[in-house]
């Protein structure tokens, strides 16, 4: 490399290789020989990313580089800091692409791996990869099943909200508590069995059926979309909404399986309380809130007209129950049968018989609602008044009680629905003014005839048409009207006030092969038995064949992929008995749920994180910073604080919560072009024209979103460091803009940024001979000031994140050294120091030109100097008229007949003053002053 030439290739390789020799960035913990207790600890983690054999495109660093310019700049600091990468690498792609190729999904995952760990390391991202692992690893996975089982041997106990040992449960239903109706153990789900005999009574079978009711895992049999034609189950995203496959075209059909369940709805309260202890966005915690769905609201019982049959029914809106006008119960409702009439029984069977050949969850979201009338009628318990039942596509047993009283005056489905049907509209709450403006109806008008309105009213305000002999909701608040109603309900003795809320039981199984396997073993008469913890890990037995069974009828049970496995790994002898193990696999979701713990202790091989370590590493606080995009602001988010709240209940974490605080990184967007036929074509060979934009000749269409291959816009960071290095990548990617907002690709402009490189490699090393251009010498005056008012200002945007500005100050700290002889070694220093977190190659280079023998890593980030933020003199812009003529330097301490002496003065304004009057002067201290003048 020659001494005098910024060869950023070279610098980079070399400093990439001094890293890893000197393992620069490995985080000790404690019992580790050099671990200091007394240094504060910072934990900044990305969210796991999935190995993906696309590889890594420019928009994937983005968080990557944030995190590891606030986890340099935390080490400067003298903290010590965890910063590791792992791999979130079980799931379904590996799996496909296995059927596609034949290709074992651990050799695919391998390979993808080592692809990633190459572009991670050409970013220069300063990991503790002695850390770095995969959930695919045994000796992970053993503990995500060691997990797995602790959740089967909890209970939720609901008095002390929290997760218990099964064997509390046990004690608890052997003193015969379940039977105590005052217990809170009692509950109306209870198999009926259960209030027959005491527990110690009861058989094994029927003990297990108990213990399963309270079980944090537990089996249970749910609705799922089925598709023999595939052997497969599928997510409602992989079903169309005329209910066959999105992949081969097959038909679909609601069935009940079998599958494992995670009790998360348990804790649902404290999910939704504990989001006042973490530092996350408020649109984060409210989406979990909205995810979560707690509602007050009320549990009532409409009865059938003419049988001893009732319908239980949950509304958040009691207050609009004289507004019910009819009633919707599911297709697959078990009193359907028992309700519907003669004359109307072969029109409800039909249109069941359509709905279930379609998958339900698809048509809930069909904005075409359909129905049939049951030839039934309720009463409604507010005022008796006889209303119809009928059954609709748009109510679903999985969602309360599987029916609904419909007020179509107050819900925009039901009012949809009965437009449709011509059914009667009640309104029962009054509008705003402005509502109605923007309906174009008067007050009147929605009262008397709300058929002619184009929507329903949903918003709380005041109660009217509401009223009869024993009860009135006229002119109450909808808060006062729901009381009110709920408390006429209790005393009527036919409802009560409920909390209920949106969130269901996580389905924890899936029918593939690439998964955790469960350490569940099934005995020939049903029952279960975990492995035993020394049995751990179940790895996954060999397998060639990764197509799922194809089946021809609906009703045939599906065979996972385990099942195809050798009988020596399906069946297991224990104590004399045969036991089958669980033939489904965990979903990916599960190695994710825990990584961030494993990372604290990844090679004790004792339990799955050691006290002393996860204490150190959680602090008060958990993860200090983790960075990811908001497409897991839900489901990731609170299944890991699911989990962690399970483990915190059993004392084997510290902290309430997993991660303190959240930052949502935006996205790098690019531009895609397709042509005339909807295809993408390669965004590179695009040509812009006056006309527009032109692929070969011919037109082509242009569209600003996600990058990716298949959209042909993607770019690969590795194209990019290769010819500008992987400091100018970092820096550009930041200068673009905050980096929790998205921002475009533009390769034309990464020139910007590489030039400053250069321009700082050539302010400290001299072009010809290489010599190191720092004088040993400090600053003075107008640089001295200078350079410690950026140290002032770049620290400020290092704690906030605010990367971009942070590097436009030292754009502007560099382009004063421009022209300098040399550059006095204050001002070197702290600039290499401040800009090493994100351009760390150049600086450890520039670091050692300067004399330096180790790395600057955990050198000390520059300290300000307050006595130094105040210059002795400042610049002024002078006036005249309002237009800019010249700027003058005054004294700090000038006083306004000073400032104005000095202006008048100036060589640049005395020509526009000649011949001319001044008739007033405004000063604004420290900025201008403006001399007003006449002729």
């Amino acid at each position: 490399m020659s001494s005098a030439t910024y060869e950023f290739l070279k610098v980079e390789e070399k400093w990439k290789a001094y890293w890893e020799k000197h393992k620069s960035f490995k985080a000790l913990n404690p019992g580790d020989h050099g671990f200091d207790p007394k240094m504060p600890k910072y934990y900044v983690l990305d969210m796991f990313p999935y190995p993906s054999g696309k590889g890594l495109h420019v928009g994937h660093p983005l968080g990557y580089i944030a995190t590891d310019i606030v986890a340099r700049y935390k080490r400067m600091l003298g903290f010590n800091v965890l910063h590791p990468m792992g791999f979130d690498a079980f799931g379904l792609p590996a799996e496909q692409y296995a059927i596609e190729t034949g290709t074992h999904p651990e050799i695919t995952t391998h390979k993808n791996i080592e692809n990633m760990l190459a572009q991670l390391k050409d970013c220069g991202l300063s990991y503790d990869w002695d850390r770095t692992f995969s959930t695919t690893d045994p000796d992970y996975y053993r503990w995500t099943q060691w997990i797995f089982l602790t959740l089967f041997q909890s209970w939720f106990d609901p008095k002390e909200k929290k997760a218990k040992p099964i064997e509390d449960l046990i004690r608890r239903l052997e003193s015969d508590q379940y039977r105590d109706h005052n217990s809170e153990l009692v509950d109306s789900t209870h198999p009926s069995f259960v209030k027959a005999k005491p527990y110690k009574e009861l058989d094994s079978k029927d003990q297990q059926a108990v213990l399963d009711h309270y079980r944090l895992a537990y089996l249970a049999s749910i609705n799922v979309n089925w598709c023999p034609g595939l052997g497969t189950v599928l997510a409602n995203e992989e079903v169309t909404v005329d209910g066959r496959s999105e992949r081969g075209n097959f038909p679909v059909y609601q069935r009940p399986l079998k599958q494992w369940m995670l009790r998360i709805t348990a804790f649902a309260d404290r999910l939704i309380d504990d989001l006042d202890l973490v530092d996350w966005p408020d649109a984060v915690k409210q989406m979990q809130k909205n995810w979560i769905g707690k509602s007050q609201g009320a549990r009532l019982a409409f009865e059938v007209e003419g049988t001893d049959q009732s319908i239980e029914v949950y509304t958040t809106r009691p207050d609009t129950l004289f507004g019910a006008t009819f009633m919707v119960m599911a297709p697959d409702h078990p009193l359907l049968s028992q309700v519907v009439t003669q004359q109307q029984k072969e029109s409800v069977e039909d249109f069941v018989r359509q709905f279930k050949a379609s998958a339900s969850a698809k048509r809930f979201d069909d904005k075409t609602k359909s129905g049939v009338f049951t030839g039934a009628y309720c009463i409604n318990p507010i005022n008796g008044q006889k209303i119809p039942l009928w059954i609709a596509d748009y109510v679903l047993m999985s969602y309360g009680t599987g029916a609904i009283m419909a007020v179509p005056a107050h819900d925009q489905r039901d009012f949809e629905f009965a437009k449709k049907y011509e059914l009667s509209i009640k309104p029962v709450v009054k509008p705003d003014a402005q509502w109605l403006s923007e309906q174009g109806v008067d007050e009147l008008t929605y009262l008397q005839h709300p058929e002619k309105l184009s929507n329903a009213y949903t918003e709380w305000n005041v109660s009217c048409n509401s009223s009869q002999s024993e009860l009135s909701l006229n002119d109450l608040s909808t808060e006062q009207a729901k009381q009110k109603v709920i408390d006429f309900l209790i005393q009527k003795q036919v409802g009560h006030g409920e909390i209920q809320y949106k969130l269901r039981d996580w389905l924890f199984s899936r029918q593939r092969y690439w998964g955790e396997p469960f350490p569940i073993l099934h005995g020939t008469d049903g029952q279960l038995r975990a492995v035993k913890e020394s049995d751990l890990p179940i790895t996954l037995p060999p397998l060639t064949d990764f197509r799922p069974q194809v089946l021809d009828q609906e009703d045939a049970d599906p065979l996972p992929l385990l099942g195809k496995a050798d009988q020596s790994w399906r069946m297991v002898e224990v104590e004399g008995q045969s036991y089958e193990r669980e033939l489904n696999t965990m979903p990916q979701w599960a190695g994710s749920c825990w990584y961030y713990l494993r990372f604290m202790d990844p090679h004790n091989d004792k339990v799955f994180v050691g006290k002393e370590s996860e204490q150190y590493w959680s602090g008060k606080h958990g993860v200090d910073l983790y960075v990811g995009g908001v497409e897991h602001a839900v489901l990731h988010l609170l299944y890991a604080r699911f989990w962690h709240k399970v483990l915190f209940d059993h004392k084997l974490v510290s902290t309430k919560e997993p991660f303190g605080k959240l930052f949502n990184q935006g996205y790098i967007q690019a531009y895609s072009y397709q042509d005339e036929r909807g295809m993408y074509v390669p965004a590179d060979d695009v040509k812009t024209t006056e006309h527009g934009f032109e692929y070969q000749g011919k037109p082509v269409t242009r569209h600003l979103g996600k990058m990716g291959k298949s959209l042909k816009n993607s770019i690969a960071p590795d194209e990019v460091i290769e010819k500008y290095g992987c400091d100018t990548f970092r820096l550009y990617e930041m200068y673009l803009g905050p980096v929790e907002q998205s921002k475009v690709w533009d390769t034309d402009a990464i020139v910007g940024v590489h030039r400053f490189l250069n321009r700082l490699w050539r302010n400290f090393v001299d072009h010809e001979n290489g010599t190191c251009l720092v004088d040993a010498q400090e600053s003075s005056g107008k640089l001295k000031t200078l350079l410690h008012q950026t140290i002032k200002t770049v620290t400020e945007y290092m704690e906030q994140m605010r990367f971009n500005a942070a590097i436009a100050q030292m754009i502007t700290l560099n382009n004063e050294l421009v022209g300098l002889s040399f550059i006095p070694k204050d001002v070197a220093q702290a600039m290499v120091l401040m800009l090493a977190p994100m351009a760390p190659h150049i600086c450890e280079e520039l670091w050692q030109r300067m004399g330096n023998q180790d790395s600057l890593t955990r050198y000390p980030w520059p300290q300000v100097n307050p006595q130094y933020l105040k210059a002795d003199t400042v610049e002024i812009v002078v006036q005249i008229n309002g237009k800019r003529r010249a700027n003058v330097s005054i004294p700090t301490q000038a006083t306004q007949a000073d400032v104005e002496k000095l202006a008048m003065e100036n060589e640049a304004v005395t020509k526009y003053l000649q011949g001319s009057t001044i008739v007033k002067v405004i000063y604004v201290p420290g900025r201008l002053v403006n001399l007003v003048v006449r002729t």
